[in-house]
């Protein structure tokens, strides 16, 4: 699609609609060094893994939590008082949008972690190796991730 074709559907040019998209945008999703800051400050906050076990065995954020499509129905490793900030493989993959999407209607805090796991092994961020053991992101904290 030409982005001419394209400037009606999405109003590049209309400085309203813009604020609205960042602003939801900035209120839905955090990067991979906010997100690590954030752990670091031992914010409350509860990170999920939305990726294969396999793939989540061979490594994965500090403290998170696997909860492969297969177990979304469970909600295992949620938490209704922490944020949650859902993360998969890259940035197209759509997998932690759809568990976000999924986790919300169910009344979960949501975040997602943009760009995934690839964009937090970019910026050579901690990686955990996989134990298969489900562990808290944080200690108990009274803050969130703005």
């Amino acid at each position: 699609m030409d982005i001419r074709d394209s400037a009606s559907t999405f109003q590049p040019n209309d400085p309203t609609a813009a604020f609205d998209y960042f602003k939801n945008k900035m209120t839905f999703t955090t990067g991979p060094v906010e997100l690590s800051a954030a752990l670091k400050r031992r914010l409350a906050i509860n990170v999920i893994d939305v990726r294969e076990p396999k793939d989540y065995a061979e490594g994965h954020l500090p403290g998170a939590k696997s909860l492969p499509k297969d177990q979304w129905e469970t909600l295992a490793g949620l938490s209704q008082d922490r944020l949650n900030v859902i993360y998969c493989y890259t940035s197209v993959c759509h997998l932690a949008a759809r568990a976000a999407t999924y986790f919300a209607a169910k009344g979960f805090p949501v975040m997602e972690l943009e760009g995934g796991f690839a964009t937090w092994k970019r910026h050579m961020l901690r990686i955990e190796p996989g134990t298969g053991e489900q562990k808290p992101a944080t200690v108990d904290a009274e803050e969130t991730v703005e």
